[in-house]
């Protein structure tokens, strides 16, 4: 059997990396494709090296996010139809969504955010949707996630990558920062480019001033564009430090005694990782989030005042072989999704 695994944002390379190794440990062949958005290629090309890239970085406007994805859709139906995939999957990358219906491939998505407007394109379009137990009660249905195509899973889609590392306990050097320092805070940008964060966050600038006057406080920024790095580099603050590139941000976190999270992805797997976490999000919160707070795993920050003063973690973070046992099970589940996809799709070729 043939996969098609599109990353078309940041997470998803470590997302699927050990979903496309238990593929191919079970004889399947992989095939993956990237769009150039945020640190995704960077990160899909550490572990696929021979991965095609297709797509350029998204703009801000909707106009011209719609001339690109109609771009990329025609170059992934290019590709797809030399590869001839029996399935294709992805975390809602649309672009790969519509290439693969147009193909009349089989479609195998997942997603975990309901406040996504283009989820009434992607739900509608996919022949099976996988979203976290957290979403069963949500909007999903009025989106095109009818129950006969939708598996909620237990847990988060950040479990599934969570027990897929190694701490590395020279990442702060890497980043030339001294090793051990404390207490070590790591802040992510604010999905500024995202359909469904069309607007700004003052609430991150007003927290990453508060941390730069706390000279005592070591910060670790990671932008996701460009823009982003600059306008914290402006700020002159002279305990932040900006990584040139993609850093491993599962070790990184590992070790900080807390995480300011202003999208999703990063500020759920500290909270997973049971590192103090607070998210200023500025869009609708999400259901998973909501489930971490009540969890107490997670904290919505309303003002930068609630952490004046930054101490190191009083406890240590989740260890790492209960991650690793709950993304073992999480992986399977996707693995049979993706696997009945594709066997769908050759009884319907067979039909035919």
């Amino acid at each position: 059997m043939k996969v098609w695994i599109d990353m078309s944002n940041s997470p998803h390379p470590l997302l699927f990396a050990p979903i496309a190794r238990r593929l191919e440990e079970l004889g399947h062949e992989v095939g993956v494709t990237a769009r150039d958005n945020a640190q995704t290629v960077e990160l899909t090309l550490e572990r696929w090296p021979a991965a095609t890239i297709i797509g350029e970085p998204s703009p801000k406007s909707r106009a011209q996010k719609a001339r690109v994805m109609a771009k990329r859709v025609r170059a992934l139906g290019q590709w797809a139809r030399s590869f001839r995939p029996d399935v294709a999957l992805s975390h809602n990358s649309y672009g790969q969504i519509v290439a693969a219906r147009m193909l009349g491939l089989r479609v195998v998505t997942a997603m975990d955010y309901e406040g996504q407007p283009a989820n009434h394109l992607a739900f509608r379009l996919a022949h099976l949707i996988l979203m976290p137990e957290a979403l069963r009660n949500s909007r999903v249905r009025r989106q095109g996630a009818s129950a006969s195509r939708t598996t909620f899973y237990p847990g988060f889609k950040e479990e599934i990558y969570l027990g897929d590392f190694e701490p590395d306990p020279g990442v702060l050097v890497s980043l030339g920062v001294q090793p051990d320092v404390h207490p070590l805070v790591v802040v992510r940008t604010p999905p500024s480019r995202a359909v469904y964060h069309q607007f700004g966050n003052p609430l991150f600038g007003r927290v990453m001033e508060t941390l730069g006057k706390d000279l005592n406080v070591h910060v670790v920024a990671l932008p996701r564009h460009v823009e982003q790095r600059i306008a914290i580099e402006a700020l002159g603050l002279p305990n932040v430090v900006v990584p040139e590139h993609a850093v491993d941000s599962r070790s990184l976190i590992y070790q900080a005694d807390l995480v300011v999270g202003a999208g999703g992805t990063m500020t759920r797997e500290a909270a997973l990782m049971g590192v103090p976490t607070y998210s200023v999000f500025a869009g609708e919160q999400p259901a998973v989030d909501r489930q971490l707070e009540r969890a107490a795993h997670l904290q919505r920050l309303q003002s930068a005042d609630e952490f004046a003063s930054v101490e190191p973690r009083s406890t240590p973070p989740r260890a790492i072989a209960d991650l690793r046992a709950r993304a073992t099970m999480l992986v399977e589940i996707f693995i049979k999704a993706t696997v009945s996809g594709a066997h769908h799709s050759a009884r319907a070729g067979c039909e035919a």
